[in-house]
């Protein structure tokens, strides 16, 4: 009677470890699923920080050209509005305005913009672009610097 018993109890858990290896495939696959999100998350905000970093480099790139141009900056020639268009002319003030625009461009986006506005020997330096690929980034992220020249 025992053996009997046994061989019954034997045939009901023929299949056990299958589907515990599946469940546990299953448990697995949803892990690495997860971590791949956050790769590709680490990877876009990688990205958003690169830019950030490199809106701040040539917003004193542009504030070290306007030094070097001292008087042309301290009379306000560097004052731009909004701008993403590099400036045409030969002056040295157009010549720096268009290497820095030209230079965001390659740096930070290809759709950044730049604004210059200075008074009393105070200028602040603003690049804006679009930075909805980050996390908290937005569509007109901008970045600000304020200096005396």
């Amino acid at each position: 009677m025992k053996l009997g018993s046994f061989s019954n109890t034997r045939r009901l858990s023929k299949g056990t470890s299958l589907i515990e290896v599946m469940v546990s495939v299953l448990i697995l696959s949803i892990g690495l699923l997860g971590i791949a999100a956050m790769q590709a998350t680490a990877l876009r905000n990688t990205q958003s920080g690169m830019e950030r970093t490199q809106a701040v480099v040539q917003t004193y790139a542009v504030m070290d050209a306007m030094r070097a141009n001292l008087t042309q900056a301290r009379a306000n020639a560097y004052n731009v509005g909004w701008t993403c268009a590099a400036p045409t002319g030969g002056a040295l003030v157009n010549t720096d305005m268009a290497a820095w625009i030209n230079s965001m461009k390659n740096t930070v986006s290809s759709d950044a913009c730049g604004r210059v506005t200075c008074a009393s020997n105070v200028c602040t330096v603003d690049v804006r672009w679009n930075d909805t690929r980050g996390t908290g980034g937005s569509a007109t992220q901008t970045m600000t610097t304020v200096s005396r020249i």
